[in-house]
């Protein structure tokens, strides 16, 4: 083979691997491990982030909107931070080019949500009503649309089915529309825990009411102490004797002590008057709550009580219960539970 011939031929080999090394080059153009450098950020837009919508939609949103590079860069970063799963649907205020974590981190801040509304776990229904009648909601369209929400099979009532999480809604949205929105939530919330398919005598609806006691009365590292504590009473036919019963019946928050009087308001939700359940949840709660329902940690506890903030105790004991509750008479006297309204 003459030297002209052999000089051709790597020629034209070094020829094929530039035109492979391009098109490699291209095809890393569109890979998910290209990013915006971190302090890009340019103009600011506002994109409108569906109900329902997935990861990979709202990465491919970012992508045409031009706040992202890569929709495979902020997916593969929404799938391992945990955090993603709280970006709220609606309108949300962001800057353009921004890197995969920039652009995760302000589609979750608050206050680049337009007409936020953000329900804390354990909220009760009028308290989310009176939120989004803030935002522009008529309070008689909200009265109306929760009968017409579409519920779960065995879960009735108002109560337990609009789940917290943070929402923006774009304008002109209607009431039943939104709650809807937050009530498919729910569902997909208890249908992933479990709590829709029942569980030992235990119907979905009381799954639920038990949930919100649960949230209501504790803190999360009790949550499942808690859920036993009602098991056993009711086991034993103990009535539940819960303050936050009480108070939800009385629409009263941020009372720490509940008097004797208050324990004899009528009503079926008073589980000092009445034995069992109450008829229905007492407030919104959260998946961790809903968890706990379904799972309690195992004790033979059924008093338990908050000596001092953060510092709730279990026992099977009446005599020891009597004893922490004058440590509690003490504290509360001493102000470490703040002041009472």
């Amino acid at each position: 083979m003459s030297k002209s011939l052999i000089l051709r031929l790597v020629g034209a080999l070094l020829c094929i691997a530039l035109i492979i090394g391009g098109i490699f080059i291209l095809r890393s153009n569109t890979s998910s491990d290209l990013d915006y450098p971190s302090g890009t950020a340019s103009s600011e837009i506002i994109i409108d982030i569906a109900q329902g919508a997935s990861g990979s939609d709202i990465a491919q949103l970012l992508l045409q909107k031009g706040v992202i590079m890569s929709a495979g860069t902020f997916f593969r970063l929404a799938v391992v931070d945990k955090r993603s799963s709280q970006v709220a649907p609606g309108a949300h205020r962001i800057h353009k080019h921004l890197s995969a974590k920039e652009a995760l981190l302000e589609l979750l801040d608050a206050t680049r949500i337009p007409n936020l509304i953000k329900i804390t776990e354990g909220a009760w229904t009028d308290e989310i009503f009176t939120q989004m009648q803030a935002k522009g909601f008529a309070k008689s369209a909200l009265q109306k649309a929760i009968k017409e929400v579409v519920r779960p099979a065995g879960i009735t009532g108002n109560e337990g089915i609009l789940f917290p999480a943070q929402y923006s809604f774009s304008t002109g949205t209607t009431a039943l529309s939104a709650l809807q929105a937050m009530s498919n939530r729910f569902t997909s919330e208890a249908k992933a825990s479990g709590l829709l398919a029942g569980i030992e005598s235990f119907s979905p609806l009381q799954l639920l009411t038990i949930a919100s006691l649960v949230q209501a009365e504790g803190d999360l590292q009790d949550f499942t102490k808690i859920s036993q504590v009602i098991r056993n009473r009711l086991k034993v036919g103990m009535p539940l004797q819960f303050d936050t019963t009480v108070l939800y019946v009385s629409r009263t928050r941020g009372q720490v002590f509940l008097s004797t009087n208050a324990t004899k308001i009528v009503s079926p939700y008073n589980t000092y008057l009445h034995y069992g359940l109450p008829p229905g949840p007492i407030g919104n709660p959260g998946r961790a709550a809903m968890e706990a329902a379904l799972h309690p940690m195992a004790g033979n506890w059924v008093y338990f009580i908050t000596v001092k903030p953060a510092d709730t105790r279990f026992t099977d004991s009446h005599n020891q219960f009597l004893i922490w509750k004058s440590e509690y008479e003490a504290n509360l006297k001493a102000g470490k539970f703040g002041s009472q309204s």
